[in-house]
Order: C-alpha cells, then sequence, then structure tokens
C-alpha cells in the first residue's frame, strides 16, 4: 500500500490542474538542484544519522540501523521554488513516526533544524516535520535515490517546497525556537508553502 497519495488521487480524480499550486509547470523528469558538491558514500560506515537538541537523551543512528527499521511506500507530489512540480511521485523510506520512537522529546521543543552534509541546514514547524507525509526517503520510483538526489537518505516534506526536503541527511536538531537554515539566511522564505507562493522573503 502507497502512503499520502491515494486519497488524493480520487478526489482529484487525475486533474493535474488543481494539484499544480499557483506559478508552477509541470514536469516529467527530475531537475537536479543543489549547493555545494554531491557527497561521496562509497563507505556506509561513515554515515549516521544524529537526533539531539531538545531529547531527553540524544543518539545516533548508524546505516545499518536505519536499513533494518520499518519502511513503507509514500506517494506524493512535489513542488520547487525554482517552479516545476512532478506529480505522483512514489518513494520508499521510514517515516517520521518510526524514527521519532528513537528519542523522548522535551515539551518545550517547537521547531526541527535539517542538518545535511557540508553544513547545509534549513528549518521547519515541528507539526510539520511530524507530518503523516513526511519521510525519509531511501528510494524514489523504485530506485535507489542517485547521488545528485540525496543518496543515501534524504528527508521528504512533500507539502512544503522541496527545498525543506533536504539531501544527504545526517542531522535533526529540536529547538524551541524557530531560526533560519541556509537558504531561509539567504532570502527563502521561513516556512515555503508553495500554495501560497511563499518562495522569497527579503524583508
Amino acid at each position: 500500500m502507497v502512503v499520502g497519495i491515494s486519497s488524493e488521487k480520487k478526489d482529484r480524480a487525475g486533474d493535474d490542474a488543481s494539484r499544480t499550486p499557483p506559478g508552477q509547470r509541470l514536469t516529467a523528469g527530475f531537475p537536479v538542484l543543489h549547493h555545494g558538491d554531491i557527497p561521496d558514500y562509497r563507505d556506509l560506515s561513515k554515515w549516521n544519522l544524529k537526533l539531539f537538541g531538545l531529547v531527553e537523551e540524544e543518539t545516533e543512528i548508524s546505516y545499518n540501523e536505519f536499513m533494518k527499521l520499518s519502511m513503507k511506500e509514500f506517494g506524493n507530489d512535489i513542488h520547487c521554488v525554482t517552479t516545476w512540480s512532478k506529480l505522483d511521485n512514489v518513494w520508499e523510506g521510514v517515516a517520521v513516526t518510526t524514527i521519532m520512537e528513537k528519542v523522548k522529546l522535551k515539551p518545550e521543543a517547537k521547531y526541527v533544524m535539517l542538518h545535511a552534509e557540508q553544513g547545509w541546514t534549513t528549518n521547519l514547524p515541528l507539526e510539520d516535520f511530524l507530518s503523516a507525509t513526511s519521510l525519509l526517503a531511501i528510494r524514489h520510483n523504485g530506485e535507489l535515490l542517485s547521488p545528485e538526489h540525496g543518496y543515501p537518505v534524504r528527508m521528504v516534506v512533500p507539502h512544503l517546497y522541496f527545498w525543506k526536503s533536504a539531501k544527504w541527511l545526517r542531522g535533526i536538531e529540536f529547538m524551541e525556537k524557530d531560526k533560519p537554515g541556509f537558504w531561509e539566511r539567504n532570502g527563502y522564505h521561513m516556512y515555503g508553502n508553495p500554495w501560497k507562493e511563499e518562495r522569497y522573503d527579503f524583508d
């Protein structure tokens, strides 16, 4: 069963226009956009995922441990701030609810900062991170993620602009107050709702 898109498909009955936010154009491809170099992960023993910040006890998950976690398939549409949208994606990965079984949050935790390779970061409210449609993906449309699309693990938060779906994920930090990540410090919107065209914020 693919989680997340079946009911949406029933409601929208294949109406691509109703599934495409304003200012977006559909693509059948998967454009590659990122800042910095593509990490080399030929040795996955060097990969781990750190859960830290406002948690009772910080923890690290190795790649082998991560791959033993329960996996699900999730279907969704994705929307990039650079105006492309790709419909009917199928991802395989670990639900955020499964990851959250590894830590106990402190009550003051309200926001999340995603940490990726090369110091890249992006922020989002805790409730968006905890959404039933959010996941840590290892496959896209039946294939392992390619290096340019975030191998070995990328975050997927489909209801926000796709820059919030951090590639090459390495850490999840739980915070009391919101603060900007990399692109947010460089003019991108702090939240990034595609349906409201929250692309940039230069104020």
